[in-house]
C-alpha cells in the first residue's frame, strides 16, 4: 500500500468510505439497525432461518502483495456469498473487519468501490464492522436467509447420488501460475481467465434453486477433490470421479493433460458449487443450469463407505482406474498453515 496522503482517523475512514456507501443501498426489510449503533439488527422472516459465514483474507496468503484494491473489495465479498450460495442461502448483510498497515486514503477509496459494487449487485448491506491498524486484512462475516428447513448441507450425501459442479475449474489456478511465470500465456489467454481469479462469481440463484434438489453442497474454494472429501467426510460415504469430465475452459484445455487435470482437480480459487442429487434429477438440474446459462456438469457418483476413512477414487471415461500415484497429487488442496 502506498502512503496516506493526508491523516484520517478511525471514525471519519468508517463514515467517509463504508457508512456512507451502506445508507446509499436501499435498505432491505430483514435489516432493522445498520452501521452506527453497538450492533446491527437483522429481522429475518418467521418461517426463515439465518446462515452464517466468516472469511479471513490476508495479505501475502490469500492475494499477493500490492493486489488492486478495487478487485480486492469485490473479492473479499463475493468469496463469503459463495459460501452462502452453497447452502441454498439469499444474502441479507455483512459485516466487515479491516486492519490496515495505514489509512490510506486512496487505497480505501478503491477497495471500498470494489466492495461496494459487489454489494450492489446481490443486494448485500454492510451493516456493520471494526478498522484497526496491523498487518493488511480483511475479515467479513456475511448473513443470509432461507426457509427454515431448506439449507443445503455437506452431510446429505447418498450413495447413488450424481456429483456435479458449475461453470468451470482451474482457471483462477492457471492465472496464478501465468503471474508466478510457472506457465506462459499470450495476451489475449490471460485477459481471458484473469476475472476468475480476481472477480469470482458467487452463485447465489443455482444455490437457490437447489434447495429442494441437492442433497449435499459446498462452494469449491481449496481445490476440487479436496472440498469434495468434506462432504464426503460428513456423509460417510465415498466418491468415484470421472477425471476426463471436470469442465475446462478453452484456454486450459491447450495446456498438458498433467496441468489440465492437476489445476481444475485441486487448483483452488475456483468458487464454483460442488453438490450432489438423486440420479433422477438429472434432468431438472440440466434445465436449470440451462435457466441460468450457466454449464453445470455430472462428473461422477456417490458410494458406499468402503474403509473407515472417506476416498475419492479417479477413473478416466473409458473406464480405467488411476493409480494410487496418479491420484494423490490431484488431492492435494490449498492449506492456511503450510505454505
Amino acid at each position: 500500500m502506498a502512503s496516506p496522503s493526508d491523516h484520517i482517523g478511525e471514525f471519519d475512514l468508517i463514515q467517509r468510505f463504508f457508512k456512507t456507501g451502506a445508507d446509499a443501498m436501499h435498505p432491505q426489510l430483514a435489516i432493522g439497525l445498520g452501521i452506527g449503533d453497538d450492533c446491527a439488527l437483522i429481522h429475518p422472516a418467521s418461517d426463515e432461518e439465518m446462515a452464517i459465514t466468516t472469511d479471513m483474507l490476508v495479505e501475502g496468503r490469500h492475494f499477493l502483495v500490492g493486489a488492486n484494491p478495487e478487485l480486492l473489495g469485490s473479492k473479499a465479498l463475493a468469496v463469503n456469498l459463495s459460501d452462502l450460495a452453497a447452502m441454498g442461502a439469499r444474502p441479507l448483510g455483512f459485516t466487515l473487519a479491516l486492519a490496515l498497515p495505514s489509512a490510506d486514503q486512496k487505497w480505501l477509496e478503491a477497495f471500498s468501490k470494489g466492495l461496494f459494487s459487489t454489494a450492489k449487485q446481490y443486494s448485500c448491506s454492510l451493516i456493520g464492522g471494526d478498522t484497526t491498524s496491523g498487518p493488511l486484512t480483511i475479515s467479513i462475516t456475511a448473513f443470509g436467509s432461507l426457509p427454515t428447513g431448506k439449507a443445503i448441507r455437506r452431510s446429505g450425501a447418498k450413495p447413488g447420488d450424481d456429483i456435479w459442479v458449475s461453470g468451470t475449474l482451474g482457471n483462477a489456478r492457471l492465472a496464478l501460475a501465468a503471474l508466478h511465470h510457472e506457465i506462459s500465456l499470450s495476451d489475449a489467454d490471460f485477459k481471458q481467465i484473469e476475472n476468475h481469479m480476481h472477480q469470482p462469481t458467487p452463485r447465489i440463484e443455482l444455490g437457490i434453486q437447489l434447495r429442494d434438489i441437492a442433497s449435499a453442497a459446498l462452494d469449491v474454494s481449496d481445490g476440487l477433490l479436496g472440498d469434495l472429501k468434506h462432504i464426503l467426510k460428513q456423509s460417510q460415504v465415498d466418491a468415484q470421479i470421472l477425471i476426463d469430465r471436470l469442465p475446462k475452459s478453452e484456454i486450459l484445455l491447450k495446456q498438458s493433460i498433467a496441468i489440465q487435470n492437476q489445476f481444475a482437480a485441486c487448483g483452488g480459487d475456483d468458487y464454483e458449487l460442488c453438490f450432489t442429487a438423486a440420479s433422477h434429477q438429472r434432468d431438472v438440474i440440466t434445465r436449470i443450469g440451462q435457466s441460468l446459462r450457466l454449464a453445470v456438469t455430472h462428473i461422477g457418483q456417490i458410494t458406499a463407505m468402503k474403509n473407515a476413512e472417506a476416498s475419492i477414487e479417479l477413473f478416466s471415461t473409458d473406464g480405467n482406474r488411476l493409480s494410487d500415484a496418479e491420484i494423490k497429487p490431484l488431492l492435494k488442496s490449498f492449506d492456511h498453515f503450510k505454505s
